[in-house]
């Protein structure tokens, strides 16, 4: 028995038009794979999109538009589930997160603008590009949890940035500074034009980034980064929304799975090291990208 049918059509300079039918078991697998999603997400701060759309689209075969679409709408939830919890914790550095924002919002909307002249396997392409970029960064960065004797930047001191916090794991006060904060700002324009084209929240760049660029501790540059993500996600959502590539439908479950496990994901990183965690998820996010590029080359996918 089928629920539902979603049913994409566009007109214009490219033109799509694709059709994809969701029964019950579809909706109920996505729901689950949607918390999976939000876990790792709030662990990462990465909003949990880069699991759901190779899930929706290798799996359940939804077109890259709706994908997309729902997938950014979810980010904000992710982000909304896990950032006041981070806040609370003093995980968050509210005024990096916000000065931070002056990039990736900007870079969200002219992604969203320009995701609507890029073929799908365009997309599928620059998606498992970005995933090989994350695995290398992460299992790289597997060690650097706490950098030490960081020097701040003009900018850094001028607003404050340094700031502490309490390590859970580690029973002890962590007190860390902010460097290289332009730079940091440059490349937060092109996270935010990730998520703009892709929906995953801009995160798979900007918690490296912020990490071994700006010298921040793991868990900060997570926890900044699930903050900084639901304004971009929300920035370039309001262009996928008024184009119609948001589907009510498949929206709604991915939504209630990200929010519970967001939740889940934000108790899970305050008392783990994430140093092995890291590289289990570099090696998730390898075979994901595999995966990604190989369909935008239409290349056989067997899932």
């Amino acid at each position: 028995m089928r629920i539902f049918l979603i049913e994409l059509s566009r007109v214009g300079i490219l033109k799509v038009h694709a059709t994809v039918v969701l029964g019950p078991v579809d909706v109920l697998i996505i729901f689950l794979v949607s918390i999976v999603a939000g876990f790792i997400g709030a662990m990462f701060g990465l909003g949990g999109g880069v699991l759901i759309i190779p899930f929706l689209t290798l799996v359940e075969g939804v077109p890259v538009p709706l994908a997309v679409g729902a997938s950014i709408v979810s980010v904000v939830a992710t982000s909304s589930a896990s950032a006041a919890t981070y806040v609370q914790d003093h995980l968050t550095n509210l005024r990096l997160g916000m000065f931070l924002e002056i990039g990736t919002v900007a870079g969200a909307i002219t992604g969203a603008f320009v995701s609507v002249f890029l073929p799908a396997s365009y997309l599928f392409i620059l998606f498992g590009i970005i995933l090989l970029y994350a695995t290398i960064v992460m299992i790289r960065a597997r060690g650097i949890d706490f950098p030490a004797n960081v020097r701040p930047d003009k900018t850094s001191r001028i607003l404050a940035l340094g700031s502490q916090y309490e390590d859970h794991s580690l029973n002890r006060v962590v007190k860390y500074e902010v460097t290289r904060t332009p730079l940091t700002v440059f490349i937060g324009f092109f996270a935010g034009i990730v998520s703009g084209l892709l929906g995953v929240g801009g995160g798979i760049i900007n918690v490296p980034t912020m990490n071994l660029v700006s010298k921040i501790p793991v868990k900060v540059a997570s926890a900044t980064s699930n903050f900084i993500i639901g304004v971009t996600a929300a920035a370039s959502a309001s262009v996928y929304l008024l184009r119609g590539d948001v589907h009510p439908l498949l929206a709604a479950p991915l939504i209630i799975g990200v929010a519970g496990g967001a939740l889940l994901g934000t108790k899970v990183l305050k008392v783990t090291p994430p140093t092995r965690v890291k590289v289990a998820f570099g090696i998730l996010l390898a075979a994901i990208s595999l995966l990604m590029i190989l369909k935008g080359f239409n290349l056989p996918v067997v899932l």
